[in-house]
């Protein structure tokens, strides 16, 4: 199993020994990439998964192995040469068809034709040595076969099954799906007006290899939804003459009976079945190619520029139910809340704009963030409208999923004796001061980025979402004394209950001092410290080191450097010119090698750093409907979704735009998202405009 995932994935066999060890030792993916790059040859965790990924999949074969050769030995039908060819084979397709003749079928009519003694006939069509077939076939006219079609029926019915048994005759239609299948979609002409939105598809055909991701999704859910009519398949002639060379001989008495039997072979059970196969096989790619958009989405959302621990002002913006406001304090607490309607229809302008001073003056406050729900580019114009006595950045953030958390268990946690208006307006708020701290709250796929999320495989999606997040929160650290359970559950080595009990310990014990007073905490063990310390972050820690990404495993290395340069720890993060004078080969060892030093030494340069740029002030343009937008206008926006054929941007207005990939570049771009990205500020210009339909096309180039 190691030596066939270091060929499939073209490591090395010590690398994916060591990371399997790691695995069954309990370690996370995010802990492996960042703290056993000695083990790994340095792999990230792309490469991590894909090896953990394989690993399971391996297991999966060998369990498969396992019930197969148990079904057949039960048979009393396993031979050692079968039992090897079993146990030598690890594609799972090529598994099922060697077990296909073994498989318990249900009252098949080829089962029917058996039953009525006609297999010995069934075996003289097939092997094509007689010249008078109606006179073999007479023979067998007895019994509960009443006449000689019912008896060649049933030798055929037998030859149709064993030809879709045949492992040669599989592999071969397989070869004609894989080269030259194409895919047709038809619409239900009863429902051409309800499926209006998938007009593109009415008469659609194309070779398969060559239907992308997203059209294929759109297909199987106009089919799942009624609307679209589906096949799958190569030219049939051609599969069936090359089913015809690996059977019939040459001219005999048996050749049409036996024509027959390859054609019903084909068209009742191999056809059907391959296509199922290969239908199964490209939804699981478009899946996969869809799941990987939404996951660089995601991470690309959660890694957003985080305005960092300031006061700040959220506004929840609405019209007749007024726009919802709190305030914040650097940590994130509410202080106060309150409603103003500052647009119509109750343009109560004069009390919000004094409501907002007081508040402003009141709080200190340094930032008002405002969603971009309805009446969010109203609302940002109010307060950038208004003086106050110290600068306040105003930003527009993106409330995708805010109205989920307020309804959330975690919000009312939370904030039990808040009603959901409150809650989103602070979910609001915290999201511009720290995006992944807040969106870890929210199922991603309540986020907006994704495409077709409900229709691809919602198992792997999850898993594949999971994994990210857990791979940003580890990837920025945790402050170990602010961050909420939710957070805390996503370190790596923690989850629910650990987490739970850490935020339980703060508040019963206080701030945490140091890395070391985790292991205080009910139940969290030596593994889950391990896995867990370099991740959590102690803010003005005693100890400089518990504010870094260093592990604690590795602080007497640290503490050795210090002592060699005769200063303390604090002394070689704070003076350069000591650092310099460090040789790391000097503490290279069995477990330690450079890599890790030099880790070490980019934390000591940066302690504590966060990965994530820093937020700016945007702004848009004065555009406020899609009526004030004309073809040629060079306007700024922001992305808010990347898919496989373009990127939709936020121009400030309630319609968002589209930049076709094919307006991405002056060359041919197969991927969107190696031009733009989640977040991403850019200007475009205007294309075409159809109000009508509230479509707008924009252009990255001129």
């Amino acid at each position: 199993m190691i030596n066939r995932i270091a060929e499939n994935l073209n490591l090395q066999v010590v690398q994916v020994e060591n990371v399997i060890a790691l695995f069954e030792d309990g370690a996370t993916i995010p802990f492996i990439a960042r703290y056993r790059k000695e083990a790994t040859g340095s792999m990230d965790e792309v490469v991590i998964m894909q090896a953990f990924e394989e690993w399971e999949r391996q297991k999966d074969v060998l369990k498969r192995q396992e019930t197969i050769l148990k079904a057949i030995e039960s048979q009393d039908k396993l031979t050692d040469v079968l039992r090897k060819r079993i146990e030598t084979t690890f594609d799972l397709t090529k598994l099922e068809d060697i077990y296909l003749p073994y498989k318990k079928k249900r009252l098949t009519r080829a089962a029917k034709a058996r039953a009525k003694g006609l297999e010995p006939l069934a075996s003289i069509v097939l092997a094509q040595k007689t010249n008078n077939l109606e006179a073999e076939a007479k023979q067998f006219v007895k019994g509960e076969v009443k006449d000689l079609e019912e008896a060649l029926q049933g030798a055929r019915d037998i030859i149709a099954e064993w030809i879709n048994e045949d492992e040669k005759v599989r592999t071969t239609v397989r070869n004609h799906f894989d080269k030259w299948a194409t895919s047709k979609a038809k619409v239900v002409a009863s429902k051409k007006e309800e499926a209006i939105k998938y007009k593109d598809y009415f008469e659609f055909e194309k070779p398969l290899k060559k239907v992308l991701p997203h059209q294929l999704l759109a297909i199987l859910r106009a089919e799942n939804e009624g609307f679209l009519r589906i096949n799958i398949e190569p030219d049939e002639i051609r599969v069936l003459e090359s089913i015809d060379r690996q059977y019939i001989k040459g001219k005999s008495a048996a050749e049409d009976d036996l024509a027959d039997a390859i054609g019903d072979s084909y068209k009742r059970l191999l056809k059907p079945s391959i296509s199922t196969e290969f239908r199964n096989l490209y939804k699981d790619k478009a899946d996969e190619y869809s799941i990987d958009i939404f996951a660089n989405n995601l991470r690309q959302l959660l890694l957003a520029a985080p305005l960092g621990q300031k006061r700040v002002i959220a506004i929840d913006p609405g019209y007749a139910t007024g726009c919802k406001v709190v305030c914040l304090s650097d940590t994130g607490d509410l202080l106060e809340n309150t409603v103003i309607f500052p647009t119509p229809p109750r343009n109560k302008i004069a009390d919000s704009e004094r409501v907002l001073q007081r508040m402003v003056k009141k709080y200190k406050t340094q930032a008002i963030a405002i969603g971009n729900g309805t009446g969010g580019r109203e609302t940002e114009q109010f307060v950038k409208s208004l003086k106050f006595e110290q600068p306040v950045d105003v930003f527009l953030v993106n409330e995708n999923g805010a109205s989920i958390y307020s309804a959330s268990d975690i919000a009312r946690k939370e904030f039990p004796n808040e009603d959901i208006t409150v809650r989103g307006a602070v979910s609001i708020g915290r999201r511009l001061v720290d995006p992944l701290a807040e969106l870890v709250k929210i199922d991603p796929k309540s986020i907006g980025v994704g495409q077709y999320q409900h229709d691809v495989n919602q198992k792997k999606l999850q898993s594949k979402l999971d994994a990210v997040v857990e791979s940003c929160v580890n990837a920025v650290g945790v402050d170990l004394n602010t961050a909420s359970e939710h957070l805390l559950t996503y370190v790596s080595g923690l989850g629910y209950s650990l987490a739970r009990n850490i935020v339980a310990y703060r508040k019963a014990n206080g701030a945490f001092e140091s890395r070391k007073d985790l292991k205080e905490v009910p139940r969290l063990g030596g593994k889950a410290f391990e896995q867990a310390a370099g991740f959590l972050r102690i803010k003005n820690a005693k100890n400089p080191l518990d504010t870094t990404a260093v592990h604690p495993e590795s602080y007497s290395i640290v503490k050795q450097m210090a002592k060699d340069n005769n200063c303390k720890v604090v002394d070689l993060i704070a003076q350069p010119e000591l650092r310099k004078q460090i040789d790391l080969k000097k503490y290279i060892t069995d477990k330690v090698g450079l890599p890790t030093l030099q880790d070490i030494m980019q934390e000591l340069e940066k302690p504590g750093r966060d990965p994530r740029e820093v937020k700016t002030v945007f702004s848009f343009a004065n555009v406020n409907t899609i009526d004030d937008l004309s073809s040629g206008m060079k306007i700024p926006g922001i992305v808010t979704n990347v898919t496989a054929f373009g990127a939709f941007v936020d121009i400030g207005i309630k319609e968002n735009g589209l930049v076709h990939k094919s307006k991405m570049a002056t060359k041919f771009v197969e991927d969107p998202s190696t031009i733009v990205k989640l977040g991403q500020e850019l200007e475009v210009t205007v294309m075409e405009v159809d109000k009508n339909r509230g479509r707008i096309q924009l252009s990255l180039v001129d």
